[in-house]
């Protein structure tokens, strides 16, 4: 008789890890992981919809780029694109968008639904573009909270904008390292220091990481927007709508209406 094969369940564990660890772990996890988080999550985020986080603040609304009509003829690079959905969305409104990601599975769901939008397999902290090549450059929950050095992407996408060029990026709200990553009434209780940035890291049974995810606080965060050469314009933190009853992961109805889940930055390029 056969034994049954069991399936290892990666342990959770806060350590140190670098550039290279993280790129891998991320590149990985994502390629695994694509077609169920398509599956679960394709239908909130929309097929060209340009969505900035679990909350559905989206931009057709919020208008972070640029005010309406301003988007048409720009050049505009989309990091940690995923499926391109925002891309999509961008095209609609006449720019000219690139889709970046890490994942080629996740590219490759952005083969399935289509379009013109060109899709680039590269890693966010070595954009392959000419210096000057974008007016406008986004990220929706892309890269920045899954590298070690956030300043090395913030440098890449300084180099690859025009002057005065825009640069807005949503990532997890730093609030929430210091509650559980849970939709419930149990995620509502302080259970860890706000100020650890010790990374959280998935590792198989060898100790190799399988998914990683950076700690930064709100000052780390406007600290490394500054040393990328970027000047902080605002920083949206978006409320829960009252029609959004869905649950993501940690992010839910409940804790919505209390604490923050989402931090957006709105940059723009000095010099």
């Amino acid at each position: 008789m056969t034994p049954e094969i069991q399936e290892y369940e990666p342990e959770a564990v806060r350590r140190t890890t670098g550039d290279a660890e993280s790129s891998r772990a991320s590149r990985g996890w994502w390629d695994r992981n694509a077609d169920e988080y398509q599956d679960e999550h394709g239908a909130f985020l929309g097929d060209d919809r340009f969505v900035w986080g679990p909350e559905g603040l989206d931009e057709a609304e919020a208008r972070l780029l640029g005010p309406a009509g301003s988007l048409a003829g720009r050049d505009v690079l989309e990091i940690g694109a995923g499926a391109a959905q925002c891309s999509r969305w961008l095209a609609a409104q006449g720019a000219r968008p690139v889709a970046l990601d890490l994942s080629h599975r996740q590219l490759q769901h952005a083969l399935r639904i289509g379009g013109d939008v060109p899709l680039v397999e590269a890693d966010a902290g070595a954009l392959p573009f000419a210096a000057g090549s974008f007016d406008l450059a986004c990220s929706a929950y892309g890269a920045i909270p899954f590298v070690a050095d956030p300043v090395r992407v913030m440098r890449e996408v300084h180099r690859v904008l025009r002057p005065g060029g825009r640069w807005v990026f949503s990532v997890t709200h730093p609030l929430r390292w210091a509650f559980p990553d849970e939709p419930g009434p149990e995620g509502l209780s302080v259970a860890a220091s706000y100020f650890d940035r010790t990374p959280y890291v998935e590792q198989d049974e060898t100790g190799r990481a399988v998914y990683v995810e950076h700690h930064r606080t709100i000052g780390d965060r406007v600290r490394d927007v500054v040393a990328g050469g970027f000047r902080l314009l605002d920083l949206v933190e978006p409320e829960w709508p009252d029609w959004n009853t869905q649950e993501w992961g940690g992010w839910s109805p409940l804790r919505g209406h209390l604490i923050p889940g989402t931090a957006i930055f709105v940059c723009e390029r000095d010099g």
